[in-house]
């Protein structure tokens, strides 16, 4: 029995590729999904608000863009941080010396008197202590990573392109033409950045993941019931990619710095640099309106980051889709949400599907014991 399929519809969540994994995020929720070398996969759930929380700046069209920029930043370092450590090269030695102490505990109960049960608040403070410290540097640690990916990404991707920019000064002398020169520099590197990256067999099991990530959504917003099968049909590029996002800021720079008329070059470049927030703000509102209209205009729009997507999108094997299924069903109850949007209950399909599958188990075991009457019918006759 056929079910009814409508255009695409915005369901709201969103993630990104992890070591082995992917992280999903809805609303103020999100889960990580990863494949641990046994082949299990280990999933965390955790509630993110943001640096700044529910603050109304947040939500300001425009500025949201820049918070919601950087907190995107912070939190796929941290799930990316959270990944690799069941990939660690020194994992091994760490699981047989937590094994050796465990051994040696019975042991120290037997032997030692009462005075051990006197000193448990005091080594279960201390452990308290050593996980907030733990904590506490491991959010310097992710705040550290993520300013210095942003001061490179400035350096490759503004300054860079400014100052090669400048070796056609002498042969451009419009300065808008120069600045579209520039502009197609930056995507220029930008391109060949992702392409070379994407030569690395980690990167590409990454890009593999990334492309779990869509499909998953892909087929939520198609109304598809989210199973392997289904997962597997769908398409693994999406128009609200960070991909996306980051050509629209290679292209609205463009738009941006031509209106930059300052003769001093390091002005010229400290103008440039200021106008980041700017750039993302616009960007982001470009790459909202983008994942949630699907009118003409946006799909032209949206065309150069779906290509450039094919580059960072793999396709996916199963086991990876198992993955991204399982970081999306604890953030998302994608049941209701095809129920209240395509309007038919999955759990109804799901027993009509069952009672078809015994129906059809039922009447195949009918028809093999004909079969089997026949065939003693006539063993009999021959006999």
């Amino acid at each position: 029995m056929g079910k009814k399929r409508k255009k695409r519809c915005y369901c709201g969540i969103g993630g990104q590729a992890v070591l082995e994994g992917v992280m999903m995020k809805n609303q103020d929720s999100y889960a990580v999904a990863v494949r641990r070398p046994d082949g299990e996969i280990e999933l965390k759930k955790e509630d993110y608000k943001g640096i700044w929380g529910d603050k109304k700046i947040t939500k300001i069209p425009f500025l949201r863009g820049v918070f919601n920029f950087i907190d995107s930043l912070v939190l796929g370092m941290s799930t990316l941080t959270w990944s690799a450590q069941f990939f660690e090269e020194d994992e091994p030695e760490k699981n047989i010396a937590d094994q050796k102490k465990k051994a040696k505990k019975p042991e120290q109960k037997e032997t030692v008197s009462d005075a051990v049960t006197e000193n448990v608040d005091g080594k279960a403070d201390a452990t308290d202590t050593k996980e907030k410290k733990s904590g506490a540097a491991e959010s310097i640690a992710v705040g550290g990573t993520v300013a210095l990916s942003i001061l490179m990404a400035v350096a490759i991707f503004i300054v860079l392109p400014y100052f090669l920019s400048m070796l056609f000064s002498h042969y451009v002398l419009n300065e808008s033409l120069l600045a579209i020169v520039e502009g197609v520099l930056r995507i220029v590197i930008f391109v060949a950045y992702i392409a070379g990256i994407s030569a690395m067999k980690d990167i590409r099991r990454v890009y593999m993941y990334h492309g779990a990530e869509h499909k998953c959504i892909n087929c939520i917003e198609r109304g598809r019931e989210l199973t392997v099968k289904n997962v597997r049909k769908s398409s693994r590029l999406h128009k609200r990619c960070g991909t996306s996002f980051l050509l629209f800021v290679m292209l609205v720079s463009i738009v941006l710095f031509l209106f930059i008329r300052v003769q001093n070059p390091l002005l010229r470049l400290g103008l440039r640099i200021l106008l980041i927030p700017v750039i993302a703000g616009i960007s982001y509102e470009l790459i909202r309106l983008a994942g949630r209209s699907d009118n003409f205009l946006v799909r032209i729009i949206s065309a150069p980051g779906m290509w450039l997507q094919r580059l960072t999108t793999k396709e996916p094997d199963d086991s990876m889709i198992e993955v991204a299924i399982a970081s999306v069903e604890a953030v998302f109850d994608w049941k209701v949400y095809l129920k209240e949007t395509f309007g038919y209950d999955v759990e109804d399909w799901e027993k009509q599907d069952a009672a078809a599958k015994a129906q059809e188990a039922e009447d195949a075991e009918a028809a093999d014991g004909m079969e089997a009457g026949k065939a003693a019918a006539e063993e009999s006759r021959e006999q």
